[in-house]
């Protein structure tokens, strides 16, 4: 478990290569080093979604060199907070976590003019969860 002083969240989604990356890019952006954050996938893919990558830049987010990782139970072990974006029951369940699950449309295949509502649903729902783990630090 983390020092309680220095949250750890952990995005998970399918593919960890569009919506939790956009979802930690947000967190880490906005939170810096006061919250520890991961994102992984079920069935990760070989890179990163090209257009959540654009989308994000369009934030000022440069997520380009993160690479989607493999969801193992030490990552969940090691998180208060864990955030399912559609992976089902492949996610673990420990007690004495957090587990929100953000019901987002998938970005995958979707050209920009659709991802960019769904970066804004998770740049919203990051700014609230950043206020209710670390209020202190939420901008």
């Amino acid at each position: 478990m983390t020092d309680t002083a220095t949250p750890t969240v952990l995005f998970v989604c399918v593919h960890n290569a569009g919506r939790s990356q956009m979802a930690a890019g947000f967190l880490r952006e906005l939170a810096g080093d006061r919250v520890a954050v991961l994102s992984a996938g079920s069935e990760p893919r070989d890179q990163l979604n090209p257009i959540a990558v654009q989308a994000m830049a369009e934030e000022g987010i440069d997520i380009a060199g993160f690479t989607p990782q493999i969801l193992t139970t030490e990552a969940v072990k090691e998180s208060d907070v864990v955030i399912t974006m559609g992976c089902g029951d492949t996610c673990p369940i420990f007690p004495g976590k957090r587990y929100e699950d953000w019901d987002l449309t998938d970005p995958a295949g979707r050209p920009i003019e659709e991802v960019r509502p769904i970066r804004d649903e998770i740049k919203r729902r990051v700014q609230t969860l950043l206020a209710e783990i670390a209020p202190a630090t939420a901008r």
